[in-house]
């Protein structure tokens, strides 16, 4: 009789063992996956950065932007004709 209830006992014992183990990887678990859809929502709004430095990176590049600051904001001009030197080999 005092073998069975040593044996009820281990097994009572690794039953609450086993419970209290399931209950922290859900936890852990959840908590990553808090983790992970904060990582998802700061990749999304850092793509969505970047796709909109690809568009003003591109206007920035258009060459009538270009040129239109350099005249309105430096002051440039184009050169007269008299002033262009072609130089050939």
């Amino acid at each position: 009789m005092n073998v069975r209830i040593v044996t009820i006992l281990i097994l009572l014992i690794t039953v609450i063992v086993s419970a209290l183990g399931v209950v922290y990887t859900r936890h852990d678990s959840r908590g990553v996956a808090i983790h992970l859809g904060e990582l998802e929502s700061d990749r999304d709004a850092l793509i969505a950065e970047w796709s909109r430095l690809q568009l003003e990176q591109a206007w920035l590049a258009d060459a009538g932007q270009v040129e239109a600051k350099a005249r309105d904001e430096l002051g440039m001009q184009d050169p007269q004709d008299t002033r262009i030197l072609v130089i050939r080999p």
